[in-house]
């Protein structure tokens, strides 16, 4: 067990690392950019800086839904056939002295990077969602949301919430391996509100939500 809290340890050190870089990234494109909705010329348009801070949080989401949970011995509860490390992952982790899921994981990377700056925030929304706060919440994330199920690809725009224009874009959040769906798929909160919906690996499963937020002036 003291392997695997090393390894959460270690992986948690990555996440803060590269999302600090995406931060950067993301000052220098507002900076540049002169804070307006159009690309400067020495600037970096938002269309940009989304997408870049989208690839560091879907590399960490799959090498941790792969690397960590896939090689578990239980996965909520269940046995794994193909796990080796003696935890489990599963939604009760602090009582349990077990590992967060997936999904949990990823929100509370999204709570440290708030802890450390608004440069922008991130989430995860589904129309399938277990968590009524990751439903999608206003008329963009939910147009965004069924595009992607649809097309499989993001959908960007910009919308205003309380006053504050945002560049936001909806990544397809896909189930990357067998975790992804076993869970889902058998989660009790599932079967009673989607008795009809059964996912299958690299389906779109919902989508990673980024809000930019852009100075007009």
């Amino acid at each position: 067990m003291l392997a695997m809290n090393n390894l959460i340890s270690r992986t948690k050190t990555k996440i803060i690392g590269l999302i600090a870089l995406a931060i950067t990234i993301c000052f220098t494109a507002i900076a540049c950019g002169g804070g307006s909705q159009t690309q400067a010329a020495s600037g970096i348009a938002p269309e940009l800086v989304v997408d870049y801070i989208h690839t560091v949080l879907l590399a960490d989401r799959t090498a941790y839904t792969k690397h960590v949970v896939n090689r578990l011995k239980k996965l909520e509860g269940k046995e794994k056939a193909d796990g080796v490390v003696p935890a489990e992952a599963t939604e009760g982790w602090k009582q349990t002295g077990g590992v967060p899921l997936p999904a949990q994981m990823f929100r509370l990377g999204s709570e440290v990077a708030l802890e450390n700056s608004d440069a922008f925030t991130y989430g995860l929304i589904s129309p399938w969602n277990l968590n009524d706060n990751q439903a999608p919440r206003n008329e963009f994330e939910k147009k965004a949301m069924a595009e992607v199920v649809e097309t499989g690809e993001p959908y960007k725009g910009y919308q205003e919430i309380a006053g504050q224009t945002y560049y936001s874009a909806v990544y397809p959040d896909k189930a990357v391996a067998e975790a992804c769906v076993t869970c889902h798929n058998t989660h009790p909160v599932h079967l009673e509100k989607y008795p009809d919906k059964v996912f299958e690996l690299n389906e779109v499963m919902g989508g990673i939500v980024i809000n930019l937020p852009i100075d007009k002036t």
